[in-house]
């Protein structure tokens, strides 16, 4: 499996991964850290805010994506990590930090969209799912160890220290960026002008052919919201040396069966998988309701882990599948959107509802298991059934090699 795949898909890999690192470092230690800068009931907008501007880049992104190329899209969005981490230390004020949160957003609005056009670009359909699974892996790996070392990071040295090492693994991200060739046809390239920013609402801010699987990502991404941003305060409650174990325990199941079951959906359909993994999701979100103690709370994140590691795949792979390749990253960045706007509400309610009152967690979560189980009755109720494997569509098939550069096809 691993060695059919080119060089470039692998070191898009690496990038993700550092990219994911990056700024993932940094969420066990942001909520104590705003709460001494005297701004602790403004936690639910630590992840909010940053993910409202990546919700409002994304039209940019893919349109940028689809004109002026892949590459310098990532490159951007993995430049705004570097220069955030730079500042934070310098961000000393409650307002100067929210608004840094902010501005960090453009990065996730930028960098995944370019990514995963990318990768859509120099895959076989036959092998997307596959190959959004292994790219997820990657990000997982970036997400599970940036928490785990930015707790050891703040233990060992300062906060300061944690910023600054955000930023240099930034930076690695791009230099990876920059030993790949581009893959956006030359007859498609344009130059980066200012007009490029104007967008046409009806036809570049929205792809309605994946209508579907975002309104799927928005359902099932609203309890990530919500997990981010109450887990560090449980974590503590329940006397954890550790706030950032649970990301660990969710990531680590959540790669397990990336890695086991990645070719999941290119077998079975991208919509039966989506059902079953949307039903682990909410099994896991109802052990977190019930979590009086840390084993308990560590085995919700397991099973939400393995639910979200084969939900998240096949949804970009399903978004994929019903894009028209001249407007991939537009159809990815719609996707992107209802991701945010899900991860963003998820987050604006839990510290609402949450309001520094341990009480008030497992409404929290009983939140987070309603938004999911809505996702399975839509699955299961209002969305068909999307054929797999190589013969699912010869269209599809035609179309992605058309726009693939042969030196970077697996």
């Amino acid at each position: 499996m691993f060695g059919s795949y080119s060089r470039g898909f692998w070191l898009m890999c690496l990038s993700s991964f550092l990219f994911f690192a990056s700024f993932n470092l940094l969420l066990p230690e942001l909520p104590a850290h705003l709460t001494r800068l005297g701004g602790g009931e403004y936690k639910g907008f630590i992840i909010a805010l940053f993910t409202l501007t990546a919700a409002i880049s994304r039209p940019f992104s893919g349109k940028l994506s689809d004109t002026v190329g892949r590459i310098p899209v990532m490159v951007f969005g993995s430049l705004v990590c570097f220069v955030c981490g730079l500042v934070y230390p310098w961000a000393l004020a409650v307002g100067s930090f929210l608004f840094l949160r902010l501005l960090h957003g453009f990065s996730t609005g930028f960098k995944p969209t370019a990514t995963a056009a990318f990768v859509a670009d120099i895959v076989p359909v036959a092998k997307r799912g596959e190959a959004m699974g292994l790219l997820g892996v990657t990000g997982s790996l970036g997400m599970a160890a940036g928490p785990w070392l930015g707790t050891k990071v703040t233990e060992y040295f300062s906060i300061n220290t944690l910023f600054y090492l955000s930023a240099g693994i930034a930076l690695l991200s791009v230099l990876v960026q920059g030993t790949l060739t581009e893959t956006l046809p030359r007859a498609q390239r344009r130059p980066f002008s200012l007009g490029l920013l104007r967008l046409d609402w009806r036809r570049e801010v929205f792809e309605p052919r994946v209508l579907a699987p975002a309104i799927v990502t928005l359902l099932c991404l609203f309890p990530y919201g919500a997990v981010l941003t109450v887990v560090p305060d449980q974590s503590t409650l329940l006397g954890m040396s550790s706030k950032g174990l649970f990301y660990s325990f969710y990531t680590v199941a959540s790669l397990g069966v990336r890695l086991g079951l990645g070719k999941a959906s290119d077998t079975y359909g991208r919509v039966p998988v989506l059902r079953w993994s949307a039903a682990v999701m909410a099994v896991g979100l109802a052990v977190l309701v019930w979590s009086p103690s840390v084993p308990v709370f560590l085995a919700g994140a397991v099973v939400y882990g393995l639910g979200a590691g084969l939900n998240s795949p096949t949804l970009y792979a399903w978004t994929v599948d019903l894009s028209l390749p001249e407007r991939r990253g537009r159809g990815i960045a719609t996707m992107y959107i209802a991701l945010e706007v899900g991860i963003g509400l998820g987050a604006l309610l839990a510290g609402w509802i949450f309001s520094n009152q341990p009480a008030r967690l497992p409404w929290v979560h009983a939140l987070s298991l309603a938004s999911v189980l809505l996702a399975t009755a839509y699955l299961v109720l209002g969305v068909k059934n999307t054929p797999a494997g190589p013969a699912q569509n010869d269209v599809l098939a035609a179309q992605a090699q058309a726009v693939a550069s042969p030196e970077e096809v697996v």
